[in-house]
């Protein structure tokens, strides 16, 4: 980055850092690199309305300035949590007086996913008629949370997770450019510590940097360690670790929590038990209620292992008692016991599949008539009408009777040994 953006020294380094150009953007090379399409639509000032999806600190509000910056184009962030339909309806009437202008407007809003249906009807016909251009900034996949006439009207990018190698890029350029980070000077340890805890978010990196920056070490002890030179500013591991307090990307009620409950339930049923405790640790360690994933695993015994062992059921029960019993954080280790048995149990879905043809049969047929021989007759009328009638008792046949337990428009059918 040629230079800090000129902002209030209040504002988070994360805000003061974000570059003017593409040559200074870092990461999403799939999307802004050399010849991609977006960099081509830049480039010849022709970007369509957009929606930016990706994870928290990739880039999206940073892209969106710089498209803006490079097309010349009025940037107008609204907040979809602070915005309404009123916001979005004085933006539109400035942006009709900039088009009489010749100047176009870029309307960028930030957890575009918060936004209602009626929030987002409200912009359709504007980005239709070119009055503004919308770039939307969201975490959930918009396919679910982006009403299907906007999300049509707008080209979908997904923004990738920052690797370690960029966050690396972004605090080193923090430490050379910005004046009162100068004289930091942060450990080898910690600043590997540092972008590889960040987690893929530059903002949480940045910040915590300056953070840590703000709380020096004591200096050491006369002749013990390594004494920093005079105005250096030392940041160690210990400071980094302090700053960050951040917590695991895990949305309990986003896409990622979806990701991961199926990333458990598929590793299990791979009979991968060490890619299942992993999981089962993310869920716990982002806050997901223990109950919650104990009635996934009972569902989970049945689903997927069924009578191939019988004992499976039982353990998923016990776990969810366990739960209630003593709550988190003791009964972790009797989710973690669950999630292994059913990890290294025999699986089968014979049952579940079964299951799944009976239904199909009642959609299919609807409420077919129970048989009249199997039909109870607690009443002589009932038994005049021939309920009951011809019914053979199984224990006098030892089990070994034949009659027929379907209904006759499906006599016969075989669902559990059908496979």
């Amino acid at each position: 980055m040629s230079a800090v953006n000129n902002i209030n020294l209040n504002t988070p380094l994360a805000d003061r850092l974000r570059p003017a150009a593409l040559s200074d953007f870092v990461g999403q090379e799939k999307i802004v690199g050399a010849g991609k399409i977006l960099r081509q639509a830049i480039a010849s000032d022709r970007v369509p309305s957009l929606i930016f999806w990706g994870p928290p600190g990739c880039g999206k509000t940073t892209l969106a300035r710089i498209i803006a910056n490079l097309t010349q184009a009025e940037f107008v962030p609204l907040s979809a949590v602070e915005s309404g339909v009123k916001d979005i309806r004085r933006e539109v009437e400035n942006a009709r007086k900039r088009l009489e202008q010749s100047k176009r407007t870029i309307v960028f809003i930030d957890e575009i996913h918060r936004f209602n249906k009626n929030q987002q009807d409200a912009l359709l016909p504007h980005v239709e008629r070119g009055v503004i251009t919308l770039i939307g900034a969201t975490t959930e996949n918009p396919s679910f949370e982006v009403n299907s006439a906007l999300l049509s009207r707008c080209r979908v990018f997904v923004l990738e997770k920052l690797i370690a190698a960029h966050i690396k890029i972004l605090v080193e350029r923090a430490l050379k450019s910005v004046p009162e980070l100068q004289n930091i000077k942060i450990e080898d340890e910690a600043l590997k510590f540092l972008c590889e805890m960040a987690d893929g978010d530059a903002r949480v990196a940045l910040n915590a940097l300056e953070l840590a920056s703000q709380i020096p070490l004591p200096k050491p002890p006369l002749g013990k360690g390594k004494v920093p030179k005079a105005g250096e500013v030392v940041v160690n591991k210990k400071l980094i670790e302090d700053a960050l307090q951040k917590s695991l990307l895990y949305d309990k009620g986003g896409e990622e929590h979806y990701n991961i409950v199926s990333a458990l339930h598929k590793s299990m049923r791979g009979g991968d038990a060490d890619a299942a405790l992993y999981w089962l640790a993310r869920m716990l360690a982002g806050g997901e209620d223990p109950l919650y994933i104990a009635r996934r695993l009972i569902r989970f015994a049945s689903e997927d292992i069924g009578i191939a062992n019988s004992l499976a059921l039982p353990q998923a029960v016990a776990a969810y008692q366990a739960c209630r019993y003593i709550g988190m954080p003791e009964c972790s280790v009797n989710l973690a016991q669950a999630v292994v048995y059913l990890a290294k149990s025999k699986k089968s879905n014979e049952l579940y599949v079964a299951y799944g043809k009976a239904v199909e049969d009642i959609k299919q047929y609807g409420a077919l008539p129970v048989p009249l021989h199997i039909r109870n007759a607690p009443t002589k009328l009932m038994k005049n009408l021939g309920y009951g009638k011809g019914y053979k008792y199984s224990p006098e046949y030892n089990y070994q009777e034949k009659q027929e337990y379907l209904p006759a428009q499906i006599k016969g059918r075989k669902y559990f040994n059908s496979i």
